[in-house]
């Protein structure tokens, strides 16, 4: 096994460890990486800091989060396929650009290092290269270089006696120096002013930067053809295109599209979504994706026509919450998920069609738009996950945002069904609200294709009920076993969102 040093950018950290597992797992190699964190090196703990106020009381600060993961790889051709999948953010100083390093050394200090790179296991690593061109490539994270010094760190590894010194050719090999200093944003001034904390200094061979970074700025929002208010940012739709292991000759799936984000992202490395919209093929033929396209559909994801399961290698998507405002409708109702109902509680639909005025029946007209009711945030969540079990293939995923109170959110408040299992579970923090990243597979040795499954509204007849104009909602089983029953039961931290958001989150 060989070690290698992933560099992370610093943005979505709780997102990374999620998508190196998720791509090590597509390509064969899941179950041979082994993973360090940066914090469980050997004299690599950055401990915490005793914070001093003006008023002389202290307060302990917990380490930030650090942007580097050591992963051991039986070759360096699985290095370079994380580089190639990996989705880097794009920053202005290349230093900071995301790659994978062979790591030859580090340690808490310069003279560490060097002893340790004089080792002789060290030098079967570096000894073998000395007569290729070379270049050096010093960076320093939350730290500045005061004039000279980077050629002051360059001039100490002299003793490798490393022969020629090529910067232009891009084969050469690039010697990495990186000096780590702990997160300083957010501390008190008088912490502001001391001298900054290196916390470690890591040495090796740069194996290759983050290829993917130009698919970024390929799909930036900005220069799309067919954009809205609340289309998905390039970045955040290619790490859930990572996460649900799209690749060559699997079949996508988004039943809750809007302008198109989660259907582009998967499909240069290879989808069906639910919406007729030239606007989506208009941006996917300026991307030069729309013949990956299979097709898009107009309905109703509790009334589906879907004939039979485990169609899709997964199904990538981000439901609505109805976090935007409406304001072109008069009424000034927020926007969010809407299923087929009537709208006034008690009141079924009618079950005979209805004739217009010239004799023309309602829903044959192509501007008809049946009647709606408010589909609830926790219930949508739980049939997505229902709807996945019966439509993906055995080791299909699903890959979805729920937004969540960070106050009152717990793993408990999960949808959860039989047969699909959580295994990435990130979060986006908001502050008193966040996004959550939900990555679930569906059970590989599930050799039974499941039932169509049944989307009952549990809190409209709960309103119905509380009305007094609908049965009561099962009582749990003595055994425990009533699925629909544990649902009523809990009540998780993201029902009624919506509204908590738009009332700020204030406890009531």
């Amino acid at each position: 096994m060989v070690t290698y040093i992933i560099h992370f950018s610093l943005t979505h950290l709780s997102f990374r460890l999620p998508e190196l597992i998720s791509i090590a797992d597509l390509h064969g190699f899941g179950n041979t990486i082994k993973i360090i964190l940066a914090e469980d090196l050997p004299d690599n703990t950055v401990p915490p800091r005793a914070i001093f106020n003006e008023d002389g009381t202290s307060n302990q600060m917990t380490p930030a989060p650090r942007p580097f993961v050591v992963v051991e790889l039986e070759n360096e051709e699985q290095a370079r396929i994380l580089a190639g999948r990996f989705i880097p953010r794009p920053m202005k100083k290349p230093n900071y650009f995301r790659a994978i390093y062979e790591l030859w050394a580090h340690a808490p200090s310069y003279d560490l290092l060097h002893g340790s790179v004089q080792n002789p296991s060290a030098k079967l690593l570096w000894e073998p290269l000395k007569t290729t061109p070379f270049k050096f490539a010093v960076t320093a994270i939350h730290y500045s270089f005061a004039p000279g010094r980077m050629q002051a760190i360059m001039d100490s590894f002299s003793y490798m006696k490393y022969e020629k010194i090529d910067l232009y050719d891009p084969e050469a090999t690039t010697l990495w120096v990186c000096e780590e200093y702990e997160d300083r944003r957010g501390m008190h001034t008088n912490v502001e002013k001391e001298a900054a904390l290196m916390v470690q200094v890591y040495f090796g061979r740069l194996i290759a930067d983050g290829t993917a970074r130009k698919l970024i700025s390929h799909f930036n929002v900005k220069k799309r053809a067919y954009y809205g208010t609340t289309s998905m940012e390039a970045e955040m739709s290619l790490l859930m295109a990572n996460q649900s292991q799209c690749s060559t000759g699997k079949m996508i799936y988004d039943p809750f599209v809007g302008t198109g984000s989660m259907l582009y992202r998967p499909s240069p490395f290879p989808s069906i979504e639910d919406r007729a919209s030239t606007g989506i093929f208009k941006a996917a033929s300026q991307y030069g994706v729309a013949d990956r396209i299979l097709d898009c559909a107009t309905f109703d994801v509790t009334n589906h026509p879907w004939r039979r399961g485990e169609i899709f290698d997964a199904i990538v998507t981000d439901p609505p919450c109805g976090l935007r405002w409406e304001s072109e409708r008069k009424d000034g109702v927020r926007a969010g998920a809407k299923r087929i109902g009537s709208s006034v509680p008690g009141k079924p639909l009618g079950s005979e069609p209805k004739v217009l005025q010239d004799g023309v029946i309602a829903h044959t007209k192509p501007s008809y738009i049946p009647p709606m009711r408010p589909y609830e945030i926790s219930d949508l969540a739980y049939d997505l996950v229902k709807m996945a079990q019966y439509l993906l293939r055995p080791g299909g995923r699903l890959v979805f945002f729920l937004p969540t109170v960070s106050e009152d959110y717990t793993d408990v408040d999960l949808p959860t069904c039989e047969g699909m299992s959580i295994v990435g579970n990130s979060v986006q923090d908001f502050g008193k609200w966040g996004r959550r990243l939900i990555t679930m597979e569906k059970d590989k040795q599930n050799m039974v294709i499941p039932e169509a499954p049944r989307f009952e509204d549990r809190a409209w007849r709960k309103k119905e009920q509380e009305a007094g104009l609908a049965a009561s909602i099962p009582e749990p089983l003595a055994d425990g076993n009533n699925e629909e029953a544990k649902e009523a039961e809990h009540v998780p931290a993201h029902h009624s969102f919506r509204d908590k958001y738009f009332m700020g989150f204030k406890k009531s």
